[in-house]
């Protein structure tokens, strides 16, 4: 490692209180978490400390102007206990991408891979090796600097804390087509993955899992005529045998998940186009038979399979394929996820 990173370790261990078979996601936490504070303006040395609680001032200023920005990652244990990442160089730019668009300073390269590295070393044993089952990794940074005064922070904290979570299983969702909330707007922060993004979500999916639903497509905040994300995730159409998502803006997550299927899909031979997808042209494809599948695609449940979608009250009910998309794509990105699969991409970033 090009930086040595400090560790202070816990006194004793949570680890067997833990029910491994039984693990909800995100919800157990590991020994040890990275922090990093910014004074003075540089981010000083990180360290690992025991998972603890954190005391801020009321008037800090994430409680008050919303500077927090995070991301999603998960280690992987394979059957001879190496440990992997999958792309951590690609949540890095993104975290730096969200950070420079809130004004929060950008993180060291060095601090965020050998903080991760001696993290993730660290807590080992807190991953699960039940299948589907990985470490969640949630590194996040926000304004931790006091003041009611509207403006950036002048103290900032970069923290990576870890979950260990069993298979993420979904199942198939129903989703409403959104017609009245945007999720985000040009010019806007959706590109980033910004705290409060998410939270402007929750009301909108509160509505519709009151209809019905358990989730929301959003559409575009113009005109709401073109498909955009499906809740938190980026989204995928098959209609007959061409995949489509539209493409990243603004106002669109650039999800590693999403490029990663982009390209798995191409190796597979699978035609795919990255464009606009009006509401229009999915209820022709539903009602002509064309529309085989919708997906959502995220590091959480990597491929999430939408089974029907809500428009104009009406519910459009897709097929229920024995050899999907969806399934075929999962697999790939797995079995590289666990080093079970060449990975030809050059994706994998062993940590032990």
């Amino acid at each position: 490692m090009a930086n040595k990173i400090a560790v202070e370790k816990a006194k004793s261990s949570k680890i067997e209180d833990v029910d491994f078979d039984n693990l909800s996601f995100g919800s157990v936490y590991s020994d040890h978490m990275l922090v990093c504070d910014y004074k003075d303006g540089e981010w000083k040395s990180p360290k690992v400390v025991p998972y603890q609680p954190i005391t801020l001032d009321p008037s800090a200023k994430i409680f008050h102007y919303g500077q927090s920005i995070f991301e999603g990652m998960k280690a992987y244990k394979d059957e001879n206990g190496k440990v992997w990442l999958f792309r951590p160089l690609e949540n890095f730019k993104r975290l730096n991408k969200s950070a420079q668009r809130l004004a929060i300073p950008e993180i060291p390269e060095s601090y965020f891979m050998d903080g991760l590295n001696t993290l993730i070393q660290l807590e080992s044993d807190w991953i699960p090796q039940n299948p589907g089952s990985s470490l969640y990794i949630r590194p996040f940074v926000f304004a931790s600097g006091n003041g009611f005064h509207a403006s950036p922070a002048d103290e900032y904290k970069f923290i990576i804390a870890c979950a260990p979570s069993g298979a993420y299983f979904s199942g198939k969702v129903k989703v409403l087509i959104e017609e009245t909330y945007s999720r985000a707007a040009n010019g806007g922060v959706g590109y980033a993955k910004a705290g409060g993004n998410y939270a402007g979500q929750f009301y909108p999916t509160q509505l519709a899992a009151e209809k019905g639903y358990q989730q929301v497509i959003w559409t575009d905040d113009n005109t709401h005529e073109f498909i955009e994300e499906a809740g938190a995730m980026n989204v995928f159409v098959r209609i007959n045998d061409t995949l489509m998502t539209a493409p990243t803006s603004d106002r669109i997550l650039d999800g590693i998940t999403r490029k990663s299927i982009l390209d798995i899909a191409k190796d597979e031979g699978i035609e795919t186009e990255v464009r606009k997808i009006s509401v229009h042209e999915l209820v022709e494809a539903a009602e002509n038979g064309s529309l085989k599948e919708m997906f959502g695609a995220g590091t959480a449940a990597v491929v999430s399979p939408i089974s029907g979608f809500g428009y104009h009250g009406k519910d459009y009910d897709l097929p229920d394929l024995e050899e999907s998309y969806a399934s075929l794509l999962k697999q790939r990105i797995t079995d590289i996820q666990y080093n079970r699969a060449e990975d030809k991409f050059g994706w994998r970033h062993q940590v032990i």
